[in-house]
């Protein structure tokens, strides 16, 4: 008879399912975070590394997407 009512009990069953699924995002949360805080700073470093090295090997492309965005930055602000 117990058992039969446990199952009847749609109310509290939900709750237990918010619950569970609460502590499971949590738990995936911390989890992502963790690897997120592990791998950033030294990947960061390293694209950033690498990009200005790209930089000075290469300096004329970099000089023409400098010289495009300032293009650009110029024509919004003469449009308006």
């Amino acid at each position: 008879m117990a058992a039969l009512s446990e199952k009847a009990d749609v109310k509290a069953q939900a709750k237990q399912k918010i619950e569970d699924t609460k502590a499971s995002v949590t738990g995936k949360k911390e989890q992502l975070l963790g690897k997120a805080k592990e791998t950033s700073p030294d990947a960061g470093v390293s694209a950033a590394s690498q990009a200005s090295q790209k930089a000075r090997q290469n300096p004329v492309p970099v000089a023409l997407a400098g010289m495009f965005a300032a293009g650009f930055l110029a024509g919004r602000a003469f449009r308006r």
